[in-house]
């Protein structure tokens, strides 16, 4: 579709299935094993048909863990529905300006959020409590005040959190224990999607490629794509037989990488 941007990515659990919402509003979903004919919602159940299969998928797969999903956007505060019933249980309050991006600590049960304000809030997702606030801008070997102070995405494992910066401070690697940044990555432009994979860092921003960085803060390759600029990138650890590497952008095209260290 001309003009179509891919903003975000999600792999079902299962592994076998990718959804993707771009700026007219759709979100698609690819599948990885043959045609789907037909659908039909019973109760509690979505029923797909395919070639001489029929499969049954709960619709309380997405809340099953905590029945909860927080959401961030313009009016500066972080809101937790309750997924089982239907109702906003909780306001976090503290950002000063746009919330662009949360993050969940599962194993530490801790949110973490970042905004506008240039401020990395981290929270008691049991209690609603700010325990911790970064001013990641403040700090000079990642500030950039010439891009300004936003934070753009976060994503965590297990001690560390890696910092992406939209349009402000440097892509950054942080210690949870310390809030100390321990490497700085020398990218240009805004990194806008991070995640982790084995040993290194993957980004995607502005500019036609995936960075794989270093934990140690160098930029160990870049891997051309076919959008002009990115916007989003996805690994599916859910399946074994489908482990690929995804990233969208300014494309109606979406790569896939059955190699993260080749071009699609």
């Amino acid at each position: 579709m001309l003009h179509m941007s891919v903003f975000s990515q999600s792999f079902s659990p299962c592994g076998r299935f990718l959804a993707a919402g771009n700026n007219y509003g759709e979100i698609g979903l690819f599948a990885h094993e043959g045609p789907v004919f037909s659908l039909l919602s019973a109760d509690g159940v979505l029923l797909s048909a395919g070639n001489g299969e029929v499969s049954a998928w709960s619709w309380t797969e997405l809340s099953k863990k905590d029945n909860s999903l927080a959401l961030g956007g313009g009016d500066n505060n972080i809101h937790v529905l309750d997924l089982e019933h239907g109702v906003f249980k909780a306001v976090l309050h503290g950002h000063t300006d746009y919330v662009h991006c949360l993050c969940m600590r599962e194993r530490e049960a801790e949110l973490l959020s970042g905004g506008e304000d240039g401020v990395v809030r981290m929270w008691d997702s049991r209690t609603g409590r700010c325990v911790h606030c970064l001013e990641v801008h403040k700090y000079e070997v990642c500030a950039r005040p010439q891009h300004g102070k936003w934070i753009s995405c976060l994503t965590t494992d297990s001690d560390w959190m890696l910092q992406v910066c939209g349009g402000g401070p440097a892509l950054s690697l942080w210690h949870l224990r310390s809030l100390s940044p321990t490497s700085v990555f020398p990218l240009s432009g805004c990194q806008r999607h991070a995640a982790f994979h084995q040993d290194t860092i993957l980004a995607v921003g502005e500019g036609q490629f995936v960075s794989h960085c270093l934990l140690g803060g160098a930029v160990k390759a870049q891997i051309p794509c076919t959008p002009q600029s990115l916007n989003t990138l996805q690994i599916n650890t859910g399946s074994t037989e489908h482990r690929v590497l995804t990233v969208g952008g300014s494309s109606s095209c979406i790569d896939v990488f059955t190699n993260p260290s080749y071009r699609a």
